[in-house]
């Protein structure tokens, strides 16, 4: 495991758009202005604004920028503007050598997954999933709650300790237990999507965190099933599963499994603790998760605390 370096006010964050690009030039704007209010210096990538259909840019571009911040030697963070759908694309092309040589601040979620999983895999350097400049920092009121467990693990060398959720909402065990491991996992949808490939890590004895958005759960139960017959649900020490907004069935007839039960259906045999209702995910107050740091999963008390500072 290697750790980053913490961010200091004054130093510079590059923004780049792995996956799907900001669209609105304004968006960007409201971004920079926050950073630089935090004290921070901030370089764009080169081609932030471009575009080739859903994507921030073609593959080349991305992967352009995304390079170009990790050898830049004044960057002392990335921040990958936004999630929404290509990262996987690009995994080929990523100077991990270079990023294992001299750590960053590795920031992103979502789509941006994939990336953080391909990172840990070939470097083994942590990364962190959570706010994001475009949906989250250009907004005209930033969410708390989101913004003090951000920084907090992005510029304190101290032990963070007990992640918490948001004020009035609860966490729900489903198997008692407790274990200690490495936090990894993040979007539902890229994690499987990165099962197979030289880019996936190793989840055996890792704290399994996991979310996802607009799924309906047929889809949900597909991808745990996937997860399952690959020998992650049974390999992994625990589980924290998070938020799941709009994973519900859309048509009110059908008869599909709710979520919350398909998630204690999928650990329910597996004699590993489990929580469910983590403050991270696609919502407006969100955790952020380091993934690869060591941390204790205890589902008497529905707790999930960090053992280690996530930056050196």
């Amino acid at each position: 495991m290697i750790k980053p370096p913490r961010l200091r006010r004054g130093d510079t964050i590059g923004l780049v758009a792995p996956a799907s690009g900001l669209i609105r030039q304004e968006r960007l704007d409201a971004s920079i202005r926050y950073l630089e209010g935090q004290g921070y210096r901030v370089a764009p990538g080169k081609h932030l604004l471009a575009s080739h259909g859903a994507f921030g840019g073609t593959d080349e571009q991305r992967a352009a920028d995304l390079n170009d911040a990790i050898r830049n030697p004044k960057l002392r963070a990335i921040f990958a503007v936004r999630g929404g759908y290509g990262s996987p694309r690009i995994l080929s092309l990523v100077d991990y050598a270079a990023l294992r040589r001299s750590p960053k601040i590795v920031v992103g979620f979502s789509d941006i997954t994939a990336l953080q999983l391909a990172i840990y895999r070939r470097c083994g350097l942590v990364t962190f999933s959570g706010p994001l400049p475009g949906p989250d920092f250009s907004e005209p009121v930033v969410d708390s709650f989101s913004e003090e467990n951000f920084w907090r693990l992005l510029t304190s060398s101290k032990r963070p300790g007990l992640l918490p959720n948001p004020e009035g909402e609860n966490r729900t065990s489903l198997v008692p237990g407790s274990a200690t491991g490495p936090l990894l996992g993040g979007c539902l949808t890229m994690v499987v999507q990165v099962l197979g490939t030289r880019f996936c890590p190793s989840f055996r004895g890792s704290i399994l965190v996991l979310e996802d958005v607009n799924e309906e759960p047929y889809r949900v139960d597909r991808m745990l099933t996937h997860l399952a017959n690959a020998g992650i649900m049974k390999s992994a020490a625990g589980f924290a599963f998070g938020q799941w907004p709009g994973c519900e069935v859309s048509d009110p007839k059908t008869l599909h499994i709710p979520v919350p039960r398909l998630l204690r259906e999928a650990v329910q045999d597996l004699g590993k603790p489990a929580f469910s209702g983590l403050g991270y995910g696609h919502t407006k107050k969100k955790l952020t998760i380091p993934f690869g740091l060591p941390a204790r999963l205890d589902t008497q008390r529905n707790e999930l605390r960090l053992l280690e500072a996530a930056v050196a």
